[in-house]
């Protein structure tokens, strides 16, 4: 008998390091960003790459920021082991001088549980920035990037209050040197932005995808600018255009062969 206690016994303890060692880890390859100085009005963007370490599948299921001037991404797909990705931390500096420390946690089914990322930085008034630098000279100007596109307008149509909802535009490098699109300015804490890739080679392309999420019940006309190295003096501005309702399900509908159909 008390054979069979120890062999049960031993059996339970592989089991449960089984057990602990089956798991999901995410690893960062840092936890803390310094954006350094932020010119206000500048959107920044960083993203934190991690990888799954661990023997498992994990599952991210919430990035939350410590305040509303943060908008946090996050992959929804499981990230098998092996695999990367990125959360990534978005600021927005309008209206927002002085220093700046923000908390990302991120919460998954992994070990540890939760995890902490950090942002920081310094949003310095337009006023108040470096003095501007000489102007460029005509061969500067002639060697520099250049913002082209082939529309500057995106009509969402109607949209939800907070859905979010994307516009997809194509960035053309129409200059000598290579692109670098470091962030947007927006009069709304309501669009982020994607490029790939971030940086565009001369005479090359990339896609911009603008991630639009209204708050105002309202026609809505948004002017994003976007700031890169392109001293050429072109205008890099887009409009994004909306009409945004309380809620699309409540639509007028009207009787056909008896039955209620939206209006389309």
């Amino acid at each position: 008998m008390k054979k069979i206690y120890l062999f049960l016994a031993l059996a339970l303890v592989v089991l449960s390091q089984g057990m602990v060692s089956a798991q999901g880890v995410l690893t960062f390859e840092k936890d803390l960003h310094d954006f350094g100085n932020v010119t206000e009005g500048v959107q920044a963007i960083y993203e934190f790459k991690f990888k799954n370490t661990g023997n498992q599948p994990v599952t991210i299921s919430h990035v939350q920021a410590s305040c509303g001037c943060t908008t946090p991404e996050w992959p929804k797909e499981a990230i098998l082991p092996g695999k990367t990705g990125v959360v990534k931390a978005g600021y927005n500096s309008a209206g927002r001088p002085g220093a700046f420390n923000k908390t990302l946690t991120v919460t998954s089914n992994g070990q540890p549980e939760s995890i902490s990322l950090f942002i920081k930085g310094t949003v310095v008034q337009k006023s108040a920035a470096v003095a501007p630098a000489p102007a460029a000279s005509a061969e500067e100007i002639a060697n520099s990037p250049k913002v082209d596109f082939t529309s500057t307008t995106f009509d969402f149509g109607k949209l939800e209050k907070g859905q979010k909802a994307t516009a997809k535009f194509t960035v053309k490098n129409t200059g000598k040197s290579d692109l670098n699109i470091t962030g947007i300015q927006a009069a709304c804490n309501c669009i982020a932005y994607k490029m790939s890739p971030s940086v565009v080679k001369a005479g090359q392309s990339a896609k911009l995808e603008l991630i639009y999420s209204p708050q105002v019940l309202q026609d809505r006309i948004e002017t994003v600018t976007l700031v890169s190295n392109d001293i050429t003096g072109t205008a890099a501005t887009l409009t994004l255009k909306a009409k945004v309702v309380e809620s699309l399900a409540k639509q007028s509908s009207v009787k056909i062969n008896k039955a209620s159909v939206p209006f389309k």
